[in-house]
């Protein structure tokens, strides 16, 4: 055995990539700065369990299993990833604007977690996403301390509670936009920020003819359960201008779904935003930002396929280049202002940066049933003729030393047998002794 082949086995360096990997002793190793991590900065994770595992007296922590073992520098490099991607994209294709983050407060509410996203992203104005009442109040504690370009964008269903806070937000100099999910909100925004003097920052969030068709993409699509639809906005932008206060509305924010698959997902969904932003911008709204919502996927599986649900087919840079220039083709085509371009990727900023160990408490075995040469011919007398022959093709196969055929032929059987046990022509001593047949054909071709 070597540590290749259980990088092979876990598939550690397709799912892990670029933060975790096999070191030379075997074990688990954290790469906590991505690709830049050098030798001396990895850690073996195996060490730190010991440590924190062992007994107080003996130099250990005492501390008891199951444990979660966070790596702030991993958060720190995944909003730096972020961010370059972006900003390479921006720069190679002449965007006009520039990208903000914001991190969604309900992809991991930990105290720890929103504090360091915040301070490792107040360097390039990274902001924080609330969809209820205590997030926006963990928000607004946490962005005090960041950067005052930030956006803390409020989602979610909201009462005048929500919306009297939310606007109490902007007095001590946040970024607070709040996103219009239902036309209702509107006539609370309006009169809740005149009785309390402030002037509000709208955004609202459109729902999209754009669906994501997979496991994630139940809440996108114009039967989705969130957003205005074509109507709806209209008679947003007619209210607000009814009443003064067209300029207020300067984001427009959409979501197709989390685990977004492709790029052509992607630019499809975000293609058609920018066309609604566009529209708002010639209907005299004053807008800046288009907010792509979430959906950056993480390739859990590392088989980097844009058909599964727990992959996707794309890397970092690929799904930045599509936003930007999705949304640059369409505002040049419209002679609109590139806006800001904002997105709420959660799982991709923190999905890596923490691990949960807990102890095995057993382990299953298979057992194979030994076959004797007289139960193994009662077996083969109770076969009907298909399975008869695959018996046979199996054995002479197994003579020539074929064994991609042995295989084959190992199949067919196991499934004509469990044909016949599903037809009742078959008992489970039977269908028991084709699965030690199996099993002692695929362990003999393992061993050679």
């Amino acid at each position: 055995w070597s540590p290749e082949l259980s990088s092979d086995l876990y598939r550690i360096d397709g799912w892990g990539a670029p933060y975790f990997t096999v070191n030379s002793s075997g074990d688990i190793s954290v790469r906590p700065h991505g690709t830049d991590t050098l030798p001396h900065q990895e850690i073996d994770l195996l060490k730190v369990v010991k440590k924190a595992s062992d007994p107080i007296k003996t130099g250990g922590l005492g501390l008891q299993l199951p444990l979660v073992v966070r790596f702030p520098d991993v958060l720190k490099n995944r909003l730096e990833s972020l961010q370059s991607a972006f900003d390479y994209a921006v720069q190679s294709e002449g965007y006009e604007a520039h990208y903000q983050g914001v991190y969604p407060v309900k992809c991991n509410q930990d105290r720890f977690v929103v504090e360091d996203i915040v301070k490792f992203g107040s360097g390039f104005r990274f902001g924080l996403e609330a969809g209820s009442k205590p997030e926006l109040l963990l928000a607004m504690s946490s962005l005090c301390k960041g950067s005052s370009e930030g956006l803390l964008v409020c989602n979610g269903f909201k009462d005048a509670e929500y919306i009297s806070l939310a606007l109490v937000a902007r007095k001590p100099q946040l970024n607070t936009v709040i996103v219009l999910e239902q036309e209702e909100e509107l006539d609370l925004v309006i009169d809740i920020s005149r009785k309390m003097a402030v002037q509000p920052v709208i955004g609202l969030r459109a729902k999209l003819r754009t669906k994501h068709s997979g496991h994630f993409g139940s809440t996108s699509g114009e039967k989705g359960k969130f957003g205005l639809t074509t109507t709806q906005i209209l008679r947003v932008v007619r209210k607000l201008k009814e009443s003064g206060m067209l300029d207020c509305l300067q984001l427009l924010h959409f979501h197709i779904g989390s685990q977004i698959p492709s790029t052509e997902l992607l630019a499809d969904g975000v293609g058609e935003a920018a066309q609604v932003y566009s529209e708002l911008v010639r209907l005299g709204a004053g807008m800046k930002f288009i907010d792509i919502g979430g959906g950056l996927g993480i390739d859990y599986d590392g088989t980097k396929s844009s058909d599964s649900d727990v992959s996707v087919g794309y890397g970092l840079q690929d799904y930045a280049s599509t936003v930007v220039q999705a949304v640059r083709f369409v505002c040049d085509r419209k002679n609109v202002k590139h806006p800001v371009i904002c997105s709420e990727s959660g799982r991709a900023i923190v999905s890596h940066h923490s691990v949960l160990i807990f102890e095995a408490v057993s382990s299953t075995t298979t057992r194979s049933q030994e076959l004797s040469s007289m139960s193994l011919h009662s077996f083969v007398e109770k076969l009907n003729d298909d399975a008869r022959a695959d018996y046979r093709n199996l054995s002479a196969a197994a003579i020539r030393g074929e064994y991609d055929t042995c295989m084959l032929y190992a199949d067919q059987l196991k499934q004509r047998c469990v044909d016949q046990f599903k037809d009742g022509n078959l008992d489970m001593e039977q269908l028991a002794a084709v699965d030690a047949v199996c099993d002692f054909v695929s362990k003999a071709i393992g061993a050679s």
